[in-house]
């Protein structure tokens, strides 16, 4: 009884400690958003003061000043919106192709093709910049979303990703068994393996939303025109204003704006990872 006892006193103390890093842990990584959304209600000059705890007064009235600004915010939204969502639909959906051809399929070049996949990986964005941006030139495709949403399609981290959730969910015999029903291939990848995929693509078209509503460096060599121009770029022609016409409060109002349809886009897909989560324990 005393060993019982103390054993499961010792798991009351190891949880205890465990759910107290937690709670410092997102207290961390709540309290720079926390930051952001009183400096959104602060004026310039009292932003100017230092870091305050207290949310100001001015949250109205930077609001206005910002949807009163030269900057185009509305149409910088919906073009970052367009933008990100399409390139996390097709980086999901094209990826998860992918890694279901390498995952069901057998052929010569099966590991040579998944090594190449896996070696772009290791080329950064800003080495094929240049070439990149000539090619859009030569195609005129300057000023259009084609360059920032079409490319998405070949994404090899997310591949690498699908590939191994494969591995672990999704058994071969769920594919023959659609094989002998009579099933095509693209009726089972889209009926039968999509759904079972339905957590890891959660997952993936977060990070995928996330890492293209960031993106500054690509939309800021191809766009130049203001009505195509996304958030990132607006608000680092707010940041890069002169002195005397820098507004940090209507900056960090605008990164506020930014933010939100992150976090809605989070709250929306958050479910299907849980239950990602809860699904992958109850098989281990």
């Amino acid at each position: 009884m005393d060993e019982r006892r103390s054993k499961g006193v010792g798991i009351q103390i190891r949880r205890a400690i465990a759910y107290v890093v937690l709670v410092i842990v997102s207290i961390l990584c709540l309290f720079w958003f926390y930051v952001l959304f009183v400096n959104a209600t602060r004026g310039h000059a009292e932003i100017q003061l230092g870091f305050s705890a207290i949310p100001g007064l001015n949250f109205f009235k930077n609001w206005s000043k910002l949807m009163h600004s030269s900057q185009p915010v509305w149409s910088g939204l919906f073009n970052s919106v367009l933008i990100a969502a399409c390139s996390a639909i097709l980086t999901t959906y094209f990826s998860c192709m992918t890694a279901y051809a390498i995952h069901v399929y057998n052929f010569k070049l099966k590991k040579a093709i998944f090594t190449f996949i896996l070696m772009i990986m290791m080329i950064p964005t800003q080495v094929t910049a240049l070439g990149f941006y000539r090619l859009m030139l030569d195609w005129e495709l300057l000023d259009s979303f084609i360059p920032l949403i079409v490319p998405s399609i070949a994404a090899p981290v997310v591949f690498f990703y699908m590939k191994q959730y494969m591995e672990s969910s999704l058994p071969l015999e769920i594919v023959e068994a659609a094989r002998i029903d009579g099933a095509g291939e693209f009726k089972t990848f889209n009926m039968m393996i999509l759904p079972i995929m339905k957590p890891a693509i959660a997952v993936q078209a977060i990070f995928a939303f996330v890492q293209s509503w960031n993106n500054y460096f690509l939309p800021a060599l191809i766009l130049t025109k203001d009505n195509k121009k996304t958030l990132p770029i607006l608000i680092a022609q707010l940041r890069g204003a002169d002195f005397l016409k820098k507004d940090m409060g209507q900056v960090y109002m605008m990164i506020a704006f930014s933010i939100f349809p992150v976090i809605v886009v989070y709250l929306i897909l958050s479910k299907h990872i849980v239950q990602g989560v809860a699904l992958g324990s109850v098989k281990g």
